[in-house]
Protein backbone atom coordinates (compact mmCIF):
# COMPACT_ATOMS: atom_id res chain seq x y z
CA UNK A 1 0.00 0.00 0.00
CA UNK A 2 1.43 3.28 -0.80
CA UNK A 3 0.89 6.68 1.00
CA UNK A 4 0.60 9.23 -1.37
CA UNK A 5 1.42 12.97 0.74
CA UNK A 6 0.27 16.02 -1.58
CA UNK A 7 1.53 19.24 -0.48
CA UNK A 8 3.15 22.61 -1.13
CA UNK A 9 5.84 20.83 1.53
CA UNK A 10 7.82 24.61 1.98
CA UNK A 11 7.81 23.22 5.60
CA UNK A 12 7.87 19.77 6.92
CA UNK A 13 6.86 19.43 10.28
CA UNK A 14 7.46 17.35 13.43
CA UNK A 15 3.81 16.61 14.09
CA UNK A 16 4.01 14.96 10.52
CA UNK A 17 6.63 12.83 10.94
CA UNK A 18 5.47 10.96 14.21
CA UNK A 19 2.07 10.70 12.48
CA UNK A 20 4.17 8.95 9.63
CA UNK A 21 6.14 7.14 11.85
CA UNK A 22 2.95 6.10 13.15
CA UNK A 23 1.42 5.13 10.44
CA UNK A 24 4.56 2.80 9.63
CA UNK A 25 5.22 1.16 13.00
CA UNK A 26 1.78 0.45 13.92
CA UNK A 27 -0.52 0.69 10.34
CA UNK A 28 -3.73 1.51 10.28
CA UNK A 29 -7.16 0.35 9.81
CA UNK A 30 -8.79 -2.38 11.62
CA UNK A 31 -7.65 -4.75 14.30
CA UNK A 32 -6.54 -8.11 11.95
CA UNK A 33 -6.90 -6.55 8.73
CA UNK A 34 -4.22 -4.17 10.09
CA UNK A 35 -2.53 -1.76 6.66
CA UNK A 36 1.37 -1.36 6.45
CA UNK A 37 2.54 0.98 3.79
CA UNK A 38 4.98 -0.29 1.73
CA UNK A 39 6.28 3.82 0.53
CA UNK A 40 5.69 7.22 0.69
CA UNK A 41 5.21 9.32 -2.11
CA UNK A 42 5.58 13.50 -1.79
CA UNK A 43 3.56 15.05 -4.87
CA UNK A 44 5.01 18.48 -4.62
CA UNK A 45 2.27 20.80 -5.93
CA UNK A 46 2.96 24.02 -7.40
CA UNK A 47 6.35 22.88 -8.46
CA UNK A 48 7.07 25.04 -11.40
CA UNK A 49 6.35 28.23 -8.96
CA UNK A 50 8.73 29.88 -6.17
CA UNK A 51 9.45 33.46 -4.79
CA UNK A 52 6.18 34.29 -4.24
CA UNK A 53 4.48 34.21 -0.95
CA UNK A 54 2.40 31.75 -1.78
CA UNK A 55 5.12 29.28 -2.55
CA UNK A 56 8.41 31.04 -1.28
CA UNK A 57 11.04 28.15 -1.80
CA UNK A 58 11.90 26.15 -5.11
CA UNK A 59 11.11 22.76 -5.99
CA UNK A 60 14.81 21.62 -5.82
CA UNK A 61 14.96 22.92 -2.27
CA UNK A 62 11.68 21.48 -1.28
CA UNK A 63 12.70 18.33 -2.73
CA UNK A 64 15.87 17.98 -0.43
CA UNK A 65 13.88 18.76 2.45
CA UNK A 66 11.58 15.68 1.80
CA UNK A 67 14.75 13.31 0.87
CA UNK A 68 16.21 14.75 4.77
CA UNK A 69 12.82 14.23 6.14
CA UNK A 70 12.14 10.75 5.25
CA UNK A 71 15.40 9.51 5.44
CA UNK A 72 14.95 7.86 8.76
CA UNK A 73 10.93 6.37 8.21
CA UNK A 74 12.61 3.09 7.02
CA UNK A 75 10.82 2.67 3.63
CA UNK A 76 11.11 3.92 0.43
CA UNK A 77 10.12 7.33 -0.06
CA UNK A 78 9.68 9.01 -3.74
CA UNK A 79 9.20 12.81 -4.31
CA UNK A 80 7.74 14.13 -7.70
CA UNK A 81 6.98 17.92 -8.83
CA UNK A 82 3.20 18.84 -9.88
CA UNK A 83 3.12 21.71 -11.87
CA UNK A 84 0.51 24.44 -10.72
CA UNK A 85 -2.38 24.35 -12.78
CA UNK A 86 -4.82 27.11 -11.40
CA UNK A 87 -8.48 26.21 -9.48
CA UNK A 88 -9.20 23.20 -11.53
CA UNK A 89 -11.16 20.77 -10.26
CA UNK A 90 -9.22 17.81 -12.22
CA UNK A 91 -6.36 18.49 -9.85
CA UNK A 92 -6.35 14.95 -7.95
CA UNK A 93 -6.96 13.24 -10.93
CA UNK A 94 -4.27 15.07 -13.01
CA UNK A 95 -1.37 14.79 -9.97
CA UNK A 96 -1.86 11.14 -10.05
CA UNK A 97 -1.56 10.85 -13.07
CA UNK A 98 1.78 13.11 -13.53
CA UNK A 99 3.25 10.89 -11.16
CA UNK A 100 2.43 7.47 -13.11
CA UNK A 101 3.80 9.23 -16.01
CA UNK A 102 6.86 11.01 -14.20
CA UNK A 103 7.66 7.65 -12.73
CA UNK A 104 7.60 5.57 -16.03
CA UNK A 105 5.26 3.62 -14.83
CA UNK A 106 6.65 2.57 -11.61
CA UNK A 107 4.56 4.37 -9.72
CA UNK A 108 0.65 2.69 -10.81
CA UNK A 109 -1.64 4.73 -7.90
CA UNK A 110 -5.07 4.43 -7.86
CA UNK A 111 -7.78 3.27 -5.07
CA UNK A 112 -6.90 0.00 -4.48
CA UNK A 113 -3.20 0.24 -3.70
CA UNK A 114 -3.26 4.05 -2.53
CA UNK A 115 -4.49 6.07 0.52
CA UNK A 116 -3.93 9.95 0.54
CA UNK A 117 -2.55 11.91 3.21
CA UNK A 118 -4.63 15.02 3.53
CA UNK A 119 -5.75 17.49 5.87
CA UNK A 120 -6.92 20.78 3.23
CA UNK A 121 -10.30 20.81 1.01
CA UNK A 122 -8.43 18.69 -1.33
CA UNK A 123 -9.01 16.10 -0.01
CA UNK A 124 -12.10 15.78 -1.59
CA UNK A 125 -10.83 15.62 -4.78
CA UNK A 126 -9.28 12.33 -4.01
CA UNK A 127 -11.85 11.01 -2.01
CA UNK A 128 -14.32 11.88 -5.26
CA UNK A 129 -11.93 9.39 -7.33
CA UNK A 130 -12.36 6.82 -4.68
CA UNK A 131 -9.40 7.32 -2.35
CA UNK A 132 -9.54 6.70 1.34
CA UNK A 133 -8.20 10.14 3.29
CA UNK A 134 -6.18 9.73 5.81
CA UNK A 135 -6.68 13.43 8.06
CA UNK A 136 -3.21 13.74 9.64
CA UNK A 137 -3.82 17.33 10.82
CA UNK A 138 -7.05 17.84 10.87
CA UNK A 139 -9.41 17.42 13.49
CA UNK A 140 -13.24 17.70 12.15
CA UNK A 141 -13.72 18.37 8.43
CA UNK A 142 -16.98 19.79 9.26
CA UNK A 143 -15.36 22.47 11.03
CA UNK A 144 -12.03 22.20 9.41
CA UNK A 145 -10.25 22.69 12.62
CA UNK A 146 -6.57 20.94 13.37
CA UNK A 147 -4.62 19.29 16.15
CA UNK A 148 -1.83 21.41 15.84
CA UNK A 149 -0.12 24.30 13.47
CA UNK A 150 -0.22 23.89 9.66
CA UNK A 151 2.87 24.18 7.93
CA UNK A 152 1.71 27.17 5.95
CA UNK A 153 0.83 28.78 8.90
CA UNK A 154 4.27 28.19 10.30
CA UNK A 155 5.95 29.46 7.49
CA UNK A 156 3.43 32.86 8.09
CA UNK A 157 4.96 32.78 11.94
CA UNK A 158 8.44 32.67 10.87
CA UNK A 159 7.94 35.60 8.16
CA UNK A 160 6.62 38.04 11.48
CA UNK A 161 9.10 36.87 13.83
CA UNK A 162 13.31 37.36 13.55
CA UNK A 163 13.43 35.35 16.89
CA UNK A 164 11.54 32.36 15.76
CA UNK A 165 14.92 29.82 16.06
CA UNK A 166 14.92 31.14 19.68
CA UNK A 167 11.47 30.07 20.65
CA UNK A 168 11.78 27.02 21.59
CA UNK A 169 8.04 25.52 21.93
CA UNK A 170 7.94 27.08 18.55
CA UNK A 171 10.81 25.36 16.89
CA UNK A 172 9.79 22.38 18.20
CA UNK A 173 6.98 22.45 15.70
CA UNK A 174 9.45 22.28 12.86
CA UNK A 175 11.14 19.20 11.71
CA UNK A 176 14.41 19.23 11.82
CA UNK A 177 15.33 18.36 8.28
CA UNK A 178 13.19 21.93 8.05
CA UNK A 179 15.52 23.73 10.61
CA UNK A 180 18.78 22.73 8.80
CA UNK A 181 17.62 23.21 5.69
CA UNK A 182 15.89 26.84 5.98
CA UNK A 183 19.37 28.23 8.15
CA UNK A 184 21.58 26.48 5.78
CA UNK A 185 19.78 28.25 2.55
CA UNK A 186 19.12 31.46 5.09
CA UNK A 187 15.16 30.98 4.18
CA UNK A 188 13.88 33.17 6.95
CA UNK A 189 15.31 36.42 5.34
CA UNK A 190 13.41 35.47 2.00
CA UNK A 191 10.61 35.00 3.82
CA UNK A 192 10.54 37.60 5.57
CA UNK A 193 11.23 39.86 2.36
CA UNK A 194 8.64 38.08 0.74
CA UNK A 195 5.56 38.88 2.97
CA UNK A 196 6.76 42.22 3.74
CA UNK A 197 6.59 43.28 0.02
CA UNK A 198 2.58 45.31 -0.16
CA UNK A 199 3.70 45.69 -4.03
CA UNK A 200 3.38 42.56 -5.34
CA UNK A 201 0.46 39.22 -4.70
CA UNK A 202 0.12 36.56 -3.21
CA UNK A 203 1.22 34.86 -6.34
CA UNK A 204 4.22 37.22 -7.46
CA UNK A 205 2.48 39.51 -9.62
CA UNK A 206 1.74 43.19 -9.93
CA UNK A 207 -1.54 42.95 -10.51
CA UNK A 208 -4.18 40.58 -11.04
CA UNK A 209 -6.06 42.27 -13.75
CA UNK A 210 -3.37 42.31 -16.63
CA UNK A 211 -4.13 40.24 -19.51
CA UNK A 212 -0.64 38.92 -19.72
CA UNK A 213 -0.96 37.41 -23.38
CA UNK A 214 -2.03 40.33 -24.73
CA UNK A 215 0.76 42.24 -22.70
CA UNK A 216 3.78 40.38 -24.00
CA UNK A 217 2.51 40.37 -27.51
CA UNK A 218 2.49 44.58 -26.96
CA UNK A 219 5.61 44.24 -25.61
CA UNK A 220 7.51 42.48 -28.46
CA UNK A 221 5.82 44.63 -31.08
CA UNK A 222 7.84 47.62 -29.69
CA UNK A 223 10.94 46.26 -28.61
CA UNK A 224 12.55 47.18 -31.66
CA UNK A 225 11.66 50.69 -31.08
CA UNK A 226 12.82 50.47 -27.82
CA UNK A 227 16.24 49.05 -28.39
CA UNK A 228 17.60 51.48 -30.71
CA UNK A 229 16.61 54.42 -28.18
CA UNK A 230 18.70 52.84 -25.57
CA UNK A 231 21.35 51.48 -27.49
CA UNK A 232 23.68 54.06 -27.72
CA UNK A 233 24.16 54.24 -24.14
CA UNK A 234 24.48 50.67 -23.13
CA UNK A 235 28.08 50.11 -21.36
CA UNK A 236 29.72 46.69 -21.68
CA UNK A 237 30.49 44.28 -18.87
CA UNK A 238 27.55 43.09 -16.57
CA UNK A 239 24.53 44.75 -18.05
CA UNK A 240 20.76 43.74 -16.29
CA UNK A 241 17.63 44.73 -17.50
CA UNK A 242 15.15 45.28 -14.51
CA UNK A 243 11.12 44.45 -15.37
CA UNK A 244 12.45 42.68 -18.84
CA UNK A 245 8.94 41.14 -19.74
CA UNK A 246 10.28 38.02 -21.97
CA UNK A 247 13.73 38.99 -22.34
CA UNK A 248 13.15 41.22 -25.78
CA UNK A 249 15.96 44.15 -24.88
CA UNK A 250 18.34 41.51 -23.86
CA UNK A 251 17.70 39.33 -27.10
CA UNK A 252 18.81 42.04 -28.81
CA UNK A 253 21.73 43.48 -26.98
CA UNK A 254 23.03 40.04 -27.21
CA UNK A 255 23.31 40.46 -30.77
CA UNK A 256 25.25 43.53 -30.70
CA UNK A 257 29.00 42.86 -31.22
CA UNK A 258 30.30 45.64 -28.73
CA UNK A 259 28.15 43.25 -26.15
CA UNK A 260 29.46 39.91 -27.12
CA UNK A 261 31.76 39.55 -24.05
CA UNK A 262 29.17 40.93 -21.66
CA UNK A 263 27.02 38.67 -19.31
CA UNK A 264 23.73 39.62 -19.16
CA UNK A 265 20.94 39.45 -16.39
CA UNK A 266 17.11 39.77 -16.10
CA UNK A 267 15.30 40.27 -13.51
CA UNK A 268 11.51 40.32 -13.68
CA UNK A 269 8.91 39.77 -10.77
CA UNK A 270 5.85 38.23 -12.55
CA UNK A 271 5.96 34.60 -12.41
CA UNK A 272 4.67 34.29 -15.80
CA UNK A 273 7.10 36.53 -17.76
CA UNK A 274 9.93 34.62 -15.61
CA UNK A 275 8.67 31.35 -17.11
CA UNK A 276 8.55 32.54 -20.60
CA UNK A 277 11.94 34.47 -20.06
CA UNK A 278 13.27 30.68 -19.11
CA UNK A 279 11.48 28.84 -22.20
CA UNK A 280 13.09 31.25 -24.54
CA UNK A 281 16.51 30.53 -22.91
CA UNK A 282 15.82 26.55 -23.68
CA UNK A 283 14.57 27.63 -26.76
CA UNK A 284 17.86 29.08 -27.79
CA UNK A 285 16.79 32.64 -28.33
CA UNK A 286 19.56 34.73 -26.78
CA UNK A 287 23.01 34.17 -29.11
CA UNK A 288 25.38 34.77 -25.78
CA UNK A 289 24.66 31.88 -23.36
CA UNK A 290 25.81 33.82 -20.57
CA UNK A 291 21.86 35.07 -20.34
CA UNK A 292 20.74 34.64 -16.28
CA UNK A 293 16.76 35.19 -15.11
CA UNK A 294 15.97 35.82 -11.51
CA UNK A 295 12.34 36.19 -10.29
CA UNK A 296 12.42 39.46 -7.51
CA UNK A 297 11.29 42.27 -6.90
CA UNK A 298 14.35 45.46 -7.16
CA UNK A 299 11.94 47.88 -4.83
CA UNK A 300 12.59 45.88 -1.70
CA UNK A 301 16.33 45.10 -1.96
CA UNK A 302 19.28 45.36 -4.42
CA UNK A 303 18.77 42.54 -7.28
CA UNK A 304 22.56 42.73 -7.84
CA UNK A 305 25.30 42.76 -5.78
CA UNK A 306 26.28 46.02 -4.91
CA UNK A 307 29.09 48.09 -7.27
CA UNK A 308 28.36 45.26 -9.23
CA UNK A 309 26.90 46.81 -12.46
CA UNK A 310 28.03 48.48 -15.82
CA UNK A 311 24.41 48.81 -16.70
CA UNK A 312 20.86 48.40 -15.89
CA UNK A 313 18.54 48.78 -18.02
CA UNK A 314 14.70 49.69 -17.01
CA UNK A 315 11.55 50.11 -19.59
CA UNK A 316 8.10 50.94 -18.54
CA UNK A 317 8.70 50.18 -15.13
CA UNK A 318 8.98 52.54 -12.91
CA UNK A 319 5.86 54.57 -13.48
CA UNK A 320 4.22 51.40 -12.16
CA UNK A 321 6.45 51.25 -8.90
CA UNK A 322 4.98 54.77 -8.63
CA UNK A 323 1.94 53.21 -9.42
CA UNK A 324 1.53 50.16 -7.64
CA UNK A 325 3.42 51.09 -4.52
CA UNK A 326 4.00 54.31 -4.35
CA UNK A 327 6.32 57.39 -3.76
CA UNK A 328 8.33 55.60 -1.04
CA UNK A 329 8.87 52.01 -3.17
CA UNK A 330 9.88 54.53 -6.21
CA UNK A 331 12.19 56.52 -4.31
CA UNK A 332 13.80 53.19 -2.77
CA UNK A 333 14.00 51.66 -6.31
CA UNK A 334 16.05 54.62 -7.14
CA UNK A 335 18.91 54.21 -4.15
CA UNK A 336 19.13 50.57 -4.86
CA UNK A 337 20.26 51.17 -8.77
CA UNK A 338 22.59 53.81 -7.56
CA UNK A 339 23.71 51.40 -5.05
CA UNK A 340 24.07 48.67 -7.48
CA UNK A 341 25.86 50.63 -10.18
CA UNK A 342 29.70 50.50 -10.26
CA UNK A 343 31.48 53.88 -10.71
CA UNK A 344 31.33 55.00 -14.62
CA UNK A 345 28.40 52.74 -15.00
CA UNK A 346 24.69 54.05 -16.30
CA UNK A 347 20.94 53.41 -15.83
CA UNK A 348 19.25 53.91 -18.72
CA UNK A 349 14.97 54.84 -17.78
CA UNK A 350 13.42 54.26 -20.82
CA UNK A 351 9.72 55.17 -19.45
CA UNK A 352 6.56 57.67 -19.46
CA UNK A 353 6.68 60.69 -18.21
CA UNK A 354 4.48 63.91 -17.73
CA UNK A 355 4.58 66.35 -20.19
CA UNK A 356 6.10 69.95 -18.72
CA UNK A 357 3.66 72.13 -17.22
CA UNK A 358 1.17 69.50 -16.25
CA UNK A 359 -0.37 71.63 -13.86
CA UNK A 360 -2.12 74.07 -16.69
CA UNK A 361 -5.45 73.80 -17.51
CA UNK A 362 -6.09 72.93 -20.68
CA UNK A 363 -9.36 72.39 -22.60
CA UNK A 364 -9.72 68.69 -24.85
CA UNK A 365 -11.59 68.68 -27.41
CA UNK A 366 -13.05 64.61 -28.39
CA UNK A 367 -14.86 63.16 -31.27
CA UNK A 368 -18.44 61.93 -30.35
CA UNK A 369 -19.25 60.27 -33.86
CA UNK A 370 -16.69 57.64 -33.81
CA UNK A 371 -18.16 55.23 -31.98
CA UNK A 372 -21.61 54.97 -29.98
CA UNK A 373 -22.23 57.23 -26.85
CA UNK A 374 -24.70 55.05 -25.05
CA UNK A 375 -24.98 55.53 -21.42
CA UNK A 376 -25.47 51.73 -19.95
CA UNK A 377 -22.01 51.41 -21.76
CA UNK A 378 -20.40 53.74 -19.52
CA UNK A 379 -20.97 51.55 -16.34
CA UNK A 380 -20.39 48.05 -14.93
CA UNK A 381 -17.43 45.59 -15.98
CA UNK A 382 -15.21 47.26 -18.63
CA UNK A 383 -15.15 44.75 -21.19
CA UNK A 384 -12.96 45.47 -24.08
CA UNK A 385 -15.69 44.65 -26.35
CA UNK A 386 -18.07 47.52 -24.45
CA UNK A 387 -14.99 49.85 -24.40
CA UNK A 388 -14.04 49.41 -28.15
CA UNK A 389 -17.68 50.40 -28.98
CA UNK A 390 -17.34 53.78 -27.32
CA UNK A 391 -17.16 56.74 -28.70
CA UNK A 392 -13.73 58.92 -27.95
CA UNK A 393 -15.59 61.31 -26.07
CA UNK A 394 -17.98 58.53 -24.32
CA UNK A 395 -14.79 56.82 -23.26
CA UNK A 396 -13.38 59.84 -21.60
CA UNK A 397 -16.19 59.55 -19.47
CA UNK A 398 -15.54 56.11 -18.66
CA UNK A 399 -11.99 56.79 -18.04
CA UNK A 400 -12.79 59.72 -15.59
CA UNK A 401 -15.06 57.15 -14.21
CA UNK A 402 -12.54 54.45 -13.62
CA UNK A 403 -8.95 56.26 -13.52
CA UNK A 404 -7.10 55.40 -9.99
CA UNK A 405 -10.33 55.02 -8.52
CA UNK A 406 -9.46 52.59 -6.54
CA UNK A 407 -6.47 54.73 -5.41
CA UNK A 408 -8.90 57.29 -4.00
CA UNK A 409 -8.21 59.81 -6.86
CA UNK A 410 -11.24 61.32 -8.67
CA UNK A 411 -10.62 63.22 -11.73
CA UNK A 412 -11.58 66.88 -11.72
CA UNK A 413 -13.22 68.25 -15.19
CA UNK A 414 -15.80 70.34 -15.97
CA UNK A 415 -17.67 70.72 -19.67
CA UNK A 416 -17.75 73.85 -21.90
CA UNK A 417 -19.62 74.87 -24.67
CA UNK A 418 -17.03 77.20 -26.84
CA UNK A 419 -18.30 78.18 -30.40
CA UNK A 420 -20.60 75.12 -31.01
CA UNK A 421 -18.15 72.80 -29.89
CA UNK A 422 -18.04 70.70 -25.72
CA UNK A 423 -14.72 70.96 -24.64
CA UNK A 424 -13.15 68.99 -21.49
CA UNK A 425 -11.47 71.81 -19.22
CA UNK A 426 -8.87 69.70 -17.00
CA UNK A 427 -5.44 69.73 -15.96
CA UNK A 428 -2.30 68.93 -18.88
CA UNK A 429 -1.47 66.04 -17.02
CA UNK A 430 -5.38 64.21 -17.02
CA UNK A 431 -5.60 65.32 -20.64
CA UNK A 432 -1.94 63.22 -20.94
CA UNK A 433 -3.22 60.05 -19.21
CA UNK A 434 -6.15 60.02 -20.98
CA UNK A 435 -4.80 60.41 -24.30
CA UNK A 436 -2.01 57.60 -23.65
CA UNK A 437 -4.55 55.25 -22.11
CA UNK A 438 -7.89 55.52 -24.60
CA UNK A 439 -6.71 52.85 -26.76
CA UNK A 440 -5.99 50.26 -24.26
CA UNK A 441 -9.47 48.50 -24.24
CA UNK A 442 -8.13 45.14 -24.39
CA UNK A 443 -5.93 45.89 -20.58
CA UNK A 444 -8.32 48.92 -19.30
CA UNK A 445 -9.04 47.29 -16.21
CA UNK A 446 -5.45 47.03 -15.39
CA UNK A 447 -4.13 50.68 -17.07
CA UNK A 448 -6.46 52.19 -14.88
CA UNK A 449 -4.69 51.60 -11.73
CA UNK A 450 -1.20 53.34 -13.32
CA UNK A 451 -0.16 56.75 -13.66
CA UNK A 452 2.16 58.16 -16.12
CA UNK A 453 2.24 61.58 -15.25
CA UNK A 454 3.39 61.99 -11.63
CA UNK A 455 7.34 64.14 -12.57
CA UNK A 456 7.98 65.57 -15.66
CA UNK A 457 11.03 64.86 -17.53
CA UNK A 458 12.89 67.90 -14.93
CA UNK A 459 11.63 66.43 -11.64
CA UNK A 460 12.46 63.15 -12.69
CA UNK A 461 16.30 64.68 -13.16
CA UNK A 462 16.01 66.14 -9.60
CA UNK A 463 15.50 63.44 -8.20
CA UNK A 464 17.55 61.21 -9.77
CA UNK A 465 20.66 63.84 -8.66
CA UNK A 466 19.35 63.62 -5.35
CA UNK A 467 20.28 60.32 -5.42
CA UNK A 468 23.97 60.77 -6.48
CA UNK A 469 23.54 60.36 -10.29
CA UNK A 470 24.60 62.58 -12.81
CA UNK A 471 22.39 63.60 -15.84
CA UNK A 472 23.64 62.19 -19.14
CA UNK A 473 23.55 65.18 -21.19
CA UNK A 474 22.27 62.58 -24.24
CA UNK A 475 18.87 62.46 -22.08
CA UNK A 476 15.98 63.74 -23.59
CA UNK A 477 12.12 63.83 -23.16
CA UNK A 478 10.21 63.58 -26.68
CA UNK A 479 6.29 63.22 -27.46
CA UNK A 480 6.07 59.90 -29.95
CA UNK A 481 4.88 61.03 -33.39
CA UNK A 482 3.58 57.65 -34.52
CA UNK A 483 1.45 57.71 -31.56
CA UNK A 484 -0.25 61.80 -32.20
CA UNK A 485 -0.83 61.21 -35.96
CA UNK A 486 -2.38 57.63 -35.69
CA UNK A 487 -3.65 57.50 -32.37
CA UNK A 488 -4.39 61.26 -31.41
CA UNK A 489 -5.12 63.79 -34.86
CA UNK A 490 -7.73 61.83 -36.15
CA UNK A 491 -10.21 62.24 -32.53
CA UNK A 492 -8.87 65.03 -30.43
CA UNK A 493 -7.40 68.49 -30.10
CA UNK A 494 -6.23 70.31 -27.08
CA UNK A 495 -5.97 73.75 -26.35
CA UNK A 496 -5.54 76.47 -23.93
CA UNK A 497 -8.12 79.98 -23.34
CA UNK A 498 -7.44 83.04 -24.73
CA UNK A 499 -9.08 86.01 -25.36
CA UNK A 500 -12.45 84.41 -25.91
CA UNK A 501 -11.11 81.26 -27.77
CA UNK A 502 -9.39 78.26 -27.41
CA UNK A 503 -5.78 78.81 -28.94
CA UNK A 504 -4.36 74.99 -30.01
CA UNK A 505 -1.21 73.48 -28.76
CA UNK A 506 0.79 70.72 -29.40
CA UNK A 507 0.13 67.44 -27.96
CA UNK A 508 1.56 66.94 -24.69
CA UNK A 509 5.57 64.83 -24.47
CA UNK A 510 4.86 61.17 -24.00
CA UNK A 511 8.20 59.26 -23.54
CA UNK A 512 11.63 59.99 -21.82
CA UNK A 513 15.11 58.42 -21.82
CA UNK A 514 16.58 59.22 -19.34
CA UNK A 515 20.69 58.01 -18.06
CA UNK A 516 21.68 58.22 -15.05
CA UNK A 517 25.53 58.11 -14.54
CA UNK A 518 26.94 57.05 -11.00
CA UNK A 519 30.66 59.19 -10.87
Amino acid sequence: MYLLFPGRHHLVTQFQYDYLQQLIREGYGQEGERIYPAAVVFAVTSANHSNTRRNPLPFYLRAMMLARFSASLGIPCYVYGIDDLGHTPDFADYTIKRIVNESDGLLDLHPGNTQVICSTPVLQMYRALGYSILPAELRDESTWSYHTAMPWQLVEQIAGNDEWENDTAFASLIHTSARQLWQQYQLPKKISMLFSDKMIGSDGDLTSTRDYNVYVRQMDEIAGLKFDDTAPFIQPGRIGDIGCAVGSWIRMACAQPALRESDFYGIEVSRFLFELCQQRKLNGDFVNPFVFFSQKNAVTGLVFPWLSMNTIHTSSLTHEIESYGGRADLLQFIRNRFEELVHGGCWINRDVVAPFDKEKEVYLWLREDDGENDETLLSGYALPEKLRRLSTRARFYRFARDFRKTEGYALPYRDEIIEGKLYHVLRLADAAEFLSRKDYADNWESEMHETFCFWDFEEWKQELQKAGFRIHPGSYAFRNEWIAENRWKNCSTIGTFADGQVVPMDYPITTMILVAVKD
